[in-house]
């Protein structure tokens, strides 16, 4: 995908995603109720330091999945797991449709990219008491060890996996993001970043060609639950 469809489809979803957050939040049941005398013990908002959740990662790379943990050790300031596996992509891959086959191929491509990183994470909170709780935006960077897997072409894709050969490296990114709703029990947000992910030595992916970059722009949805 490329660049400019990924700001399109991130500003898109950034007017969108607040109405539906706020749809969730305050979306009442017609049934009556009767409550106790007492309040129920739950958790408020500050008292919930704990999340997890899903990405679904967007790329110029292609399509990407990811999981996180994160613990909010300040209003401001949360730190963060996050691991992701999606799609590494030559920018020279041109896909070709053969009608006889119904089968599309990319002429010259040696080698499938899977790139895996285990990313730690810090995102701080912007305008904390100038903007409301539904809909908190943040700064975020992120370094951690990236493994490269590269797979030969000329086979299926499950049973190139077993053909496949290991790369590591470094790796990181910086981006902006939002969440949004007031319920800190339901994660909801998206972001868009710009990761880097250097390979020195290069790895064959076309014909005489070598990829020595695997990072990109990303944009990401992300939802889960805190506690």
């Amino acid at each position: 995908m490329s660049i400019h469809k990924i700001i399109y489809l991130f500003l898109s979803l950034l007017l969108t995603l607040p109405m539906f957050s706020q749809q969730i939040n305050f979306q009442r049941d017609t049934a009556v109720v009767f409550q106790p005398v007492d309040p129920l013990i739950t958790k408020s908002n500050s008292e919930i330091k704990n999340s997890w959740g899903l990405d679904l990662i967007i790329s110029t790379n292609g399509f990407g999945l990811g999981a996180f943990y994160g613990y909010e050790f300040s209003d401001e300031l949360t730190g963060k797991i996050n691991f992701s596996i999606s799609e590494g992509k030559d920018e020279g891959e041109m896909e070709v449709y053969n009608p006889y086959t119904g089968v599309s191929v990319t002429p010259d491509k040696v080698n499938r990219f899977i790139v895996l990183p285990l990313l730690f994470v810090a995102e701080y909170r912007l305008f904390k008491d100038e903007i409301l709780d539904n809909f908190r935006p943040y700064v975020t960077a992120a370094a951690g060890p990236t493994m490269i897997y590269s797979t030969p072409y000329e086979r299926e894709f499950f049973n190139s996996l077993k053909y496949g050969q290991a790369h590591y490296t470094a790796g990181g990114y910086i981006g902006i993001g939002a969440f949004f709703g007031s319920e800190r029990s339901n994660v909801l947000g998206m972001n868009i970043r710009y990761y880097v992910i250097p390979y020195p030595k290069g790895i064959e992916s076309m014909y005489k060609t070598t990829k020595k970059e695997f990072g990109g722009i990303s944009l990401s949805i992300s939802f889960g639950s805190g506690w």
